[in-house]
């Protein structure tokens, strides 16, 4: 399970925030760096600007320069997943910022719910890694519909010292007949489709057509026939990988930082055919409230220490360059990342856009295919 999931667990009451604060701790992660006095002393009020995000989002730490400025933090409103998240927008609720991932812009932007982001009001707007929002679908009028404060890339997670790579690192071990019943998954269509995909040799711009799609729920169905725990929950799939009984596992690179801390002999691997990149990041409300501090917050969430914070604690990439300063290569490297995230986009893909009917078509196949048909 990778820090954000746990976060999520704490938050649910299914993780004691003791055995959360033990894993990290014994990874070097210091976890609420911030006393919880000093972090209620900040509380959100509900008539201040509101960021709608996913949990984890909310630390103080990612908002020093939002608490220098107005004393408190953003009045926060969590969601469980992007499908939740604009279920309810589309129902009338309105935070002045919310946070979506890259692929979503399309979808979103498209509701007539969201205005540009107008770059000349953040501060640590030139600091920012171009490649991680000069997309063609996120730009309009030299203007971002999302901002990027975070990247990472799924993968294969590997035990080092149960896996034999034939040929390097390749998606070819996820099926692999060698480690039959010992190879685990995600649960979310859209992480396992893409990395399918790239097996597949089908281009992520190609998923949305009939054949391609065909050619990745065969390959599923492939690796289906072989995995211990295929759309498993990221906890048992982290058991196992601890245990020793799934010794590889297609899994973000910040799920490293728990393992890792639970003793597990884990690398995230790079593979030949490359990797997809996610990239995350707030969106602005077209009827936000008080555009001043809803650009603060924004600000914020792209500045230098906030970066380093979630290189550090919650093993996501930075989008600011300056970020980087504190860690070396191998710091970097131990959490799946390069300090330059062009390097990881280039030998893989980013995230393409999809259709909401699109996700639920994949969505819906997954689930057949997890249940054996």
């Amino acid at each position: 399970m990778d820090v954000i999931d746990q976060l999520g667990s704490v938050s649910e009451g299914t993780l004691s925030r003791r055995a959360f604060a033990k894993s990290l701790f014994a990874a070097g992660v210091a976890l609420a760096t911030m006393p919880v006095t000093q972090r209620q002393a900040f509380a959100s009020t509900n008539d201040h600007t509101s960021y709608y995000t996913a949990v984890g989002y909310d630390h103080p730490e990612l908002f020093r320069p939002y608490i220098e400025k107005y004393g408190k933090l953003p009045n926060f409103k969590i969601f469980q997943d992007d499908d939740e998240a604009l279920s309810r927008l589309g129902a009338g609720f309105a935070p002045d910022v919310t946070h979506p991932c890259l692929s979503d812009v399309e979808s979103w932007s498209s509701t007539g719910l969201f205005q540009p982001i107008d770059t000349s009001r953040l501060s640590n707007w030139p600091d920012v890694f171009p490649d991680l929002y000069n997309s063609e679908f996120n730009m309009v009028d030299g203007k971002p519909w999302l901002a990027p404060c975070s990247w990472g890339q799924t993968s294969i997670v590997y035990r080092e010292d149960l896996v034999d790579w034939k040929d390097g690192e390749t998606w070819d071990l996820m099926f692999d007949e060698r480690y039959k019943g010992r190879l685990g998954s995600m649960s979310s269509a859209e992480d396992v489709w893409w990395c399918a995909a790239i097996y597949a040799g089908v281009p992520h711009n190609d998923l949305g057509k009939p054949e391609a799609f065909a050619k990745v729920a065969a390959a599923l169905r492939e690796q289906r026939s072989l995995a211990h725990a295929f759309g498993n929950n990221a906890a048992a799939t982290d058991e196992g990988l601890i245990s020793g009984e799934i010794v590889a596992a297609v899994l973000k690179n910040n799920s490293l930082l728990s393992l890792r801390a639970a003793g597990a002999p884990v690398r995230f691997a790079k593979p030949k055919e490359g990797a997809p990149t996610f990239v995350c990041g707030p969106m602005l409300h077209k009827d936000a409230r008080d555009l001043d501090s809803a650009y603060d917050i924004i600000d914020s969430l792209i500045s230098a220490p906030s970066g380093e914070f979630l290189i550090n604690q919650y093993g996501y990439g930075a989008v600011n360059k300056k970020s980087y300063d504190k860690f070396d290569d191998f710091a970097l490297a131990d959490r799946g990342l390069v300090r330059d995230p062009f390097t990881a986009m280039k030998a893989g893909q980013l995230n393409s856009p999809r259709t909401s009917e699109w996700e639920a078509t994949a969505n819906s196949e997954l689930e057949r295919i997890i249940a054996g048909l």
